[in-house]
């Protein structure tokens, strides 16, 4: 569904990812994992078009994306639920929601996407009418999620969903993302917890120093094998051993 090809952005001339190749298939969940500065962020904001590609290409159904602007991603069936959540906190649960609708094509069934909504997150419902800033973080990434399923996306890029969150609070969400897949949906899952990513994805890259070091299916990965790459430049940087992995 989603191919990326020698993929190079970066931040100004600040190069982050260096001819990057993932591929990601329609009706399957694929996670990206990695340690801080890995290139994760930069991935799935380049994807999105907030980030302009330096060199290579993205193609969504075989179409390119590289001329696409961020605000056009969601006619074009792809949304990004961003890192930190980023919920419009002077403004209603409700009022939220509705601003993930902004997509013409999708103006037409906002009852129905605040229905669902309400439905996957109970807790939403009861604070419809509530202003998202007063909300807790947990509750908080669920508005943005259920934002990001407003515009009846295709394709869901989802940033480190679980970042700072009780673990009852991870194990809603992911069971929420294994519903969304059982739907049919495309995801791309970036995300700190390797247990939980493999828990729930297909197929697995691991990312380090804005490269691919390992591309694998979930289901074949080795969790101790893994944390060893994982953790192995790190460690060799700081002249330490390998930290143990929660």
């Amino acid at each position: 569904m989603l191919e990326i090809q020698r993929l190079r952005a970066g931040y100004g001339g600040i190069t982050i990812l260096w001819d990057v190749d993932l591929r990601f298939a329609a009706g399957q969940l694929t996670a990206i994992i990695g340690p801080n500065g890995a290139g994760k962020t930069t991935l799935l904001r380049t994807i999105s078009g907030l980030l302009p590609i330096q060199g290579g290409d993205i193609r969504l159904r075989g179409k390119s994306l590289r001329n696409v602007p961020a605000w056009d991603m969601p006619g074009h069936g792809m949304v990004l639920v961003p890192e930190g959540r980023l919920v419009f906190k002077d403004m209603t649960v409700e009022e939220n929601l509705r601003m993930g609708a902004f997509v013409p094509a999708a103006r037409s069934w906002v009852a129905d996407g605040l229905e669902r909504a309400y439905t996957l997150f109970p807790k939403l419902a009861q604070r419809r009418r509530q202003l998202a800033g007063s909300l807790s973080g947990g509750e908080a990434q669920m508005l943005a999620l259920g934002r990001g399923l407003m515009a009846e996306p295709q394709l869901l890029l989802i940033d480190e969903p679980s970042l700072g969150l009780a673990p009852v609070i991870s194990q809603e969400l992911f069971a929420c993302l294994e519903a969304l897949k059982r739907e049919g949906k495309t995801i791309v899952l970036v995300e700190q917890s390797t247990r939980s990513a493999l828990a729930v994805a297909d197929h697995v890259y691991l990312m380090q120093s804005g490269k691919v070091l390992l591309s694998q299916p979930a289901a074949s990965v080795e969790l101790e094998a893994l944390h060893d790459l994982y953790f192995s430049r790190e460690a060799a940087v700081a002249g330490a051993p390998s930290p143990s992995p929660a």
